[in-house]
């Protein structure tokens, strides 16, 4: 996607911004409908939570990685003491203080509803390493974590039993409208046996295809939802499976959803899309609900 499609697109989008805005200042957050507990993360195989939006935990023989975190009410631009920009409809299914310190965290792009950087200040910690994508380590206090990775796509960066590799996605990477030059990215991790893919933010593209290996893909964290209007810049739930698919992947983790109001889809509506293109292969669809739980094999709901 081009800068001035970027420059279009923020110009389209401000108008409904500004009108959710004005409606998120009458309501409160509700609660997750799940609580996870992180008392007993396996050290063997491969352990998903979905706390909300695209922030997931994945503990994969022991190792642990949170992806995008996101657990700020707002989300936006800080102006004195407020936020300016989207309110949470959801709680994170835990709060920052529950999870355990993540070995890695892996952020997909600068977008400030995957990139928030008030989260990432406070899990900042030097047993924690980041990979990001190019030009976006400017956006972080770098001395604090042990690590800072930044991956172009098709590049690879290791950080203990962890491969990570970045792949083109059909996004962009802007934060503001003139800050194009920064880098958007998905990214297969390989521990050990395991091989699992973070579609990050995506529209329909068939660069998946490149990363099927003979070895096969175990999970795919895919986005799923504000894809009305905005089909040029995230893909639909019928999509989001078929570019899993194209992966090799056995099951999805829909994300991207039921957190926050971007878009006119109806809040219920791609994870009914998903489970209806899934058809009688439910199983593959590994969480439903923000604070569900998959462990490799299985849908545990806790």
């Amino acid at each position: 996607m081009r800068p001035r499609t970027h420059a279009e697109f923020l110009l389209r989008a401000g108008p409904m911004l500004w009108h959710r805005m004005s409606e998120d200042r009458k309501r409160s957050v509700i609660p997750a409908p799940r609580t996870p507990a992180f008392n007993e993360l396996p050290g063997k195989g491969v352990h998903a939570v979905w706390i909300g939006h695209t922030t997931v935990l994945l503990s994969v023989d022991g190792f642990t990685i949170l992806t995008d975190p996101v657990f700020s009410t707002r989300i936006g631009v800080k102006v004195g003491p407020y936020v300016v920009g989207m309110k949470r409809l959801v709680h994170p299914a835990v709060s920052i203080k529950e999870i355990p310190t993540p070995d890695l965290i892996l952020l997909s792009h600068a977008h400030m509803d995957h990139f928030d950087r008030p989260s990432l200040r406070q899990l900042e910690n030097r047993k924690t390493a980041i990979v990001t994508a190019a030009s976006t380590s400017d956006l972080l206090r770098v001395k604090r974590y042990g690590s800072v990775q930044e991956l172009r796509w098709n590049e690879s960066h290791r950080i203990g039993p962890a491969k990570i590799s970045a792949f083109e996605v059909k996004h962009w990477g802007a934060r503001t409208r003139t800050d194009v030059h920064r880098g958007y990215n998905g990214y297969v991790i390989e521990i050990g046996r395991h091989r699992i893919v973070f579609g990050g933010d995506t529209a329909y593209t068939d660069t998946f295809r490149s990363i099927r290996a003979s070895k096969p893909v175990d999970l795919a964290i895919m986005p799923i939802g504000a894809y009305d209007p905005w089909i040029h810049a995230h893909c639909t739930p019928e999509q989001a499976l078929a570019m899993a698919n194209d992966a090799g992947a056995e099951f999805v983790l829909p994300v991207h959803h039921q957190t926050f109001k971007l878009s006119s889809e109806p809040y219920r509506e791609p994870i009914e899309r998903l489970l209806r293109a899934v058809g009688s292969a439910e199983d593959r669809v590994a969480v439903r609900e923000i604070g569900d739980e998959f462990r490799l094999g299985t849908r545990a709901v806790v």
